[in-house]
């Protein structure tokens, strides 16, 4: 056996979070890019916790799906940016929307290995700024002339330029394998699983009525920072209902017999930013911080959402999570039982049933609802692609911390590409 092979893990304490609100896409925060939101999140944290000392944080690290090309180095550019010390070590990560999640993981793993006593990771996205390409066939012509050895060829490959090369590259919400957006991928599974209408209005009404009885109660009090104009996620609509949803059109799957998913029961297109506060037990004794919870697992897994069992269920887009929860249980010898609260990402209302019932369909017990997304979820609060991860698991560890006594909570986030990130927070 290798010496690191050897060596002890360490336990890694959640400490925090900070975040700005979640905002709809190309309304407050239409002018913020990534590096802003994720700036104002990390001075957030940075404030809440007196960070600003040389050498407070081992390390940064984040990320976003939709990167311009000047965010290349975004999470260093954050760094440089903030209150934090500008000698802090920063790197980019990236897995679709299990990113901020992710990137608490990596953090984890140097923390618990010794390299590192403390880190913040997290996660911004803008659907507002998103990057335009240019066209395909004149980023070839503007090559071709580029390589040209005179004058005269690069004015003769630039007499190729027609007015149609001149339409920018818009980002698709599409899978490049299927050339289906997110959206049409969860309605395929919604209907291989049976996923009724009721049960995703249900579900939606729920999320943002949980989400304003926690703002209203103040647990986000310590998580969310004021930004531009905004206290709390845009998205969020108090008086949401079974009834009010019921009106709305479906916008997906309109391609087969009885639609089911509207704008209300899916996530809106969002911007926003989160970060978490990671550490050792003695960095968090050393600066007097009581431990919210401790990250005591995780595990990620993929499916074949192209060439798979999509149609039967069993690999739609965004049922990964159903593979590597039961994997992630079986490997800490617990069940669902055994969660006091469980978070699942809504990226869509049909795709947290249809995870629900392949988890029961591959051994677990069926899920006590009062534990599930208890302040409320992405349905409410948005969903940042980069955020999303960051901001549950700084909700969660809050939420374990409320409860006082010992407590145990699981994460699961789907992501594009067929992927999905889980995680479980313990309080002892």
């Amino acid at each position: 056996m290798s010496p690191l092979a050897a060596q002890p893990t360490r336990r890694v304490a959640v400490l925090g979070g900070a975040r700005v609100p979640f905002a709809r896409s190309d309304g407050p925060y239409a002018t913020a890019a990534n590096q802003e939101m994720l700036t104002a999140a990390l001075n957030g944290l940075v404030e809440r916790y007196g960070l600003q000392e040389p050498g407070a944080v081992g390390e940064f690290v984040a990320g976003a799906v939709l990167k311009h090309s000047r965010d290349f180095n975004l999470a260093r550019e954050t760094v440089l940016g903030s209150a934090l010390d500008p000698r802090t070590p920063a790197y980019d990560i990236q897995q679709a929307c299990g990113t901020g999640l992710q990137a608490v993981i990596a953090a984890a793993n140097k923390i618990a290995l010794g390299q590192t006593e403390s880190a913040i990771a997290g996660g911004a996205d803008t659907a507002s700024d998103a990057p335009l390409g240019v066209n395909d066939r004149l980023r070839r012509i503007l090559l071709e002339a580029r390589r040209a050895k005179s004058a005269g060829g690069r004015l003769k490959a630039l007499a190729k330029i027609r007015p149609g090369h001149l339409v920018p590259d818009i980002p698709r919400n599409a899978e490049p394998r299927t050339g289906l957006s997110m959206g049409e991928h969860a309605a395929v599974t919604a209907r291989a699983w049976g996923i009724s209408r009721e049960e995703q209005d249900a579900l939606a009404a729920t999320s943002h009525q949980r989400l304003a009885a926690a703002y209203e109660r103040g647990l986000f009090q310590d998580l969310v920072v004021p930004f531009r104009g905004l206290a709390r996620d845009q998205n969020l609509r108090p008086g949401s209902t079974v009834e009010k949803l019921a009106a709305l059109k479906p916008v997906f799957g309109l391609d087969a017999p009885g639609p089911t998913m509207t704008a209300g029961n899916s996530t809106p297109l969002t911007d926003g930013a989160a970060t978490v506060l990671l550490a050792s037990e003695e960095w968090a004794e050393a600066r007097g911080v009581e431990p919210l919870a401790y990250l005591t697992a995780y595990e990620t897994a993929a499916v074949d959402f192209a060439g798979g069992d999509v149609a039967g269920g069993e690999d739609g887009l965004l049922m990964a999570p159903a593979y590597a929860v039961p994997r992630m249980l079986e490997r800490a010898g617990l069940g669902i039982g055994d969660f006091d609260l469980v978070e699942i990402h809504e990226a869509f209302a049909s795709q947290v049933l249809a995870t629900l019932a392949a988890w029961e369909k591959r051994g677990l017990e069926p899920l006590d609802r009062a534990r599930l997304n208890v302040a409320g979820s992405s349905l409410a609060t948005g969903h940042p692609f980069a955020a999303t991860g960051a901001r549950i698991v700084a909700t969660l560890a809050t939420l374990l911390a409320e409860r006082e006594g010992p407590g145990r909570g699981l994460i699961s986030v789907c992501a594009a590409g067929g992927q999905g990130v889980t995680a479980i927070l313990e309080r002892r």
